[in-house]
């Protein structure tokens, strides 16, 4: 049997160091991308628990009869992301990409930057659950987050999402409320709480899609 040539050896050689370089490089990626994933589970996670933290601050200032009336209003309300088209059940949600999943999340956040600015009127000085310029904030990291996911999701290839660049219909829509306004008040933290759960349910099922699960339970 002959010997195989110092060419052929080298050749084989760079060969394989090139399918082990690809092997990390992927590997590093599919980590960042993890990591991207973990955080904004983790932003959003704290949105929503602060969320519920505001709403609940808000409702045991309120007398019981003010109490009342509120929780029949919201449920036949609606809300300014309304107007955004997402799963409408945890069928729908369970069955939807996660490239879909994220630019709903995307929008929802977007949605948020500017009515998040009238939190302020809404709950006490006293309370410690942040301020509007920290919910601000932390909504636009987190939509910057989402950003880098919906990149890496589309890997290079232009983004043929046509609704990624329409305005957001009436984003002024809360900005209209009255901040001493007891109904439009409720409104405004009831419709945060729901969006943020929203946005928490998509990513948690964008994150389970990556992995090619399919049993990502709600």
């Amino acid at each position: 049997m002959k010997n195989k040539s110092p060419s052929f050896l080298l050749l084989a050689l760079v060969l394989l160091s090139v399918v082990l370089v690809s092997l990390l490089v992927n590997q590093g990626k599919a980590s960042e991308n993890q990591r991207l994933f973990n955080n904004a589970v983790i932003r959003v996670q704290h949105l929503h628990q602060l969320a519920a933290k505001m709403i609940n601050d808000f409702e045991d200032s309120l007398l019981p009869e003010e109490r009342r009336q509120l929780s029949k209003i919201f449920p036949l309300s609606f809300c300014n992301s309304d107007y955004i088209e997402a799963p409408t059940g945890k069928d729908e949600t369970q069955k939807s990409s996660m490239l879909k999943l994220l630019r709903i999340s995307f929008r929802l956040i977007e949605s948020w930057e500017f009515p998040s600015q009238t939190l302020s009127g809404t709950v006490s000085n006293s309370l410690t659950v942040g301020s509007p310029n920290q919910i601000t904030e932390k909504l636009a990291d987190l939509k910057m987050g989402i950003s880098v996911l919906i990149k890496g999701c589309l890997d290079g290839q232009p983004n043929m999402d046509d609704n990624d660049s329409l305005p957001l219909p009436f984003e002024d829509f809360y900005l209209t409320m009255g901040e001493n306004n007891l109904r439009e008040s409720f409104r405004l933290l009831a419709c945060f709480k729901k969006d943020m759960h929203k946005v928490e349910t998509y990513l948690r099922v964008a994150n389970c899609r990556r992995s090619l699960d399919s049993n990502c339970t709600l």
